[in-house]
């Protein structure tokens, strides 16, 4: 296992922004056969709620730009004091450039900084992403970083398939560490379960499957009419369940005993939303009091892919005491990671509502762009 302790970084602010559009479940009826029951059952067993989604033309720089400038706003940042920049996800612009070296230039930061993305990991991102920059800043390598981590994961599967879709939401988050003498330690636990890589995957859109046209037309149902392309996820349900109970309630006893503390001197366990199923089992069979964690931010908000736990902080920690905080964070690759962080001087702020402008460039005028770009037109 991969177990490490950080001095002198401090966690300064943190923050979340989701979309406009806001989508209610109980208007989804017609993706359950209008069948009431049948929705009632799935809202009552998974927590079912609302969720935000991106329209096609707001990416994931889009709402990770905006929380990093409320967030520099709010701390009263001075951006060329910012050296390093990480962005975690799985929903990144493009195949490259890195994310960060294009939110470098839209955030205004200085050509100093060093940028970098994590890719692939999804629901486990924001905590390796807070282990990459406490190891650069504890290092002396980093005095400030900016951590970016979000996901548009409605686009990672099609909104009639009814085993995903219903369970996600978008958001972006950003997240400052500064070096910081007197702050107390952090601590970080982490795996992996690489021979199960292919219970989480979207197959298609690498080089290793290019989406290319003999597999455009390509749409499969399954008994329930579920409907997939090659380049959605497939998510292995009942394995991905059997694995988060094995690893949940082992990480957070781990993260524990390794920072010698316990429960009783834990404030709150932000724990990855992945469903409300899901986080109520691992709490309950890690033993975690119910006042010291909640699921109820998979209701309002769904399952924010690499958001998630920053999305849970932001909507359950805004306004109540803490300072002991752990993390708890299980998902794609199969990966898990786990923290144990001091939040008691970390600015946290509820989510907010990111706001679209008034024009942006539509998917047409994009593919224009792109071919008058190859041909040295612009």
């Amino acid at each position: 296992m991969t177990l490490s302790t950080y001095i002198n970084v401090k966690i300064s602010g943190i923050k979340t922004v989701v979309p406009e559009n806001c989508i209610n479940i109980d208007d989804e009826i017609e993706y359950y056969n209008n069948d009431e029951k049948l929705l009632q059952r799935n809202k009552k067993i998974l927590g079912l709620g609302t969720r935000y989604v991106a329209d096609e033309n707001v990416c994931l720089s889009d709402l990770c730009e905006d929380a990093a400038n409320r967030l520099i706003n709010d701390l009263n940042i001075k951006k060329e004091s910012i050296d390093t920049l990480i962005v975690a996800s799985t929903s990144h612009d493009y195949h490259y450039p890195a994310t960060a070296c294009i939110m470098q230039d839209r955030l205004g930061l200085s050509e100093d900084c060093a940028c970098f993305d994590i890719s692939g990991l999804a629901c486990s991102a924001y905590v390796y992403a807070l282990w990459n920059a406490s190891s650069l800043i504890a290092s002396g390598a980093s005095k400030k970083c900016l951590v970016l981590v979000g996901d548009i994961v409605s686009r990672h599967s099609d909104r009639m398939n009814r085993n995903s879709n219903m369970l996600f939401g978008d958001a972006g988050t950003a997240t400052i560490l500064e070096y910081d003498e007197n702050s107390m330690p952090s601590y970080f636990y982490l795996g992996t379960r690489g021979k199960d890589f292919d219970k989480i995957i979207a197959p298609a859109g690498g080089y290793k499957l290019p989406i290319q046209k003999d597999i455009i037309d390509i749409e499969e149902k399954d008994e329930r009419d579920n409907v997939w392309h090659l380049w959605d996820d497939i998510m292995r349900g009942m394995d991905v369940f059997k694995f988060t109970m094995e690893v949940g309630p082992k990480g957070i006893e781990n993260i524990l005993d390794y920072s010698g503390t316990s429960l009783e001197n834990i404030d709150f366990v932000a724990m990855h939303q992945a469903n409300k199923q899901i986080v109520e089992n691992v709490a309950k069979l890690a033993r975690i009091p119910k006042d010291k964690y909640s699921s109820e931010t998979f209701t309002k908000y769904a399952n924010c892919g690499a958001g998630a736990i920053v999305t849970n902080i932001c909507d359950q920690l805004n306004n109540r005491q803490h300072e002991r905080v752990v993390l708890a964070s299980f998902g794609v690759g199969l990966s898990y990671a786990f923290a144990n962080l001091n939040l008691k001087d970390t600015n946290i702020s509820n989510v907010e509502i990111y706001k679209k402008p008034a024009v942006m460039p539509t998917r047409q005028e994009q593919i224009d762009y792109w071919i008058k770009f190859f041909k040295g037109e612009v």
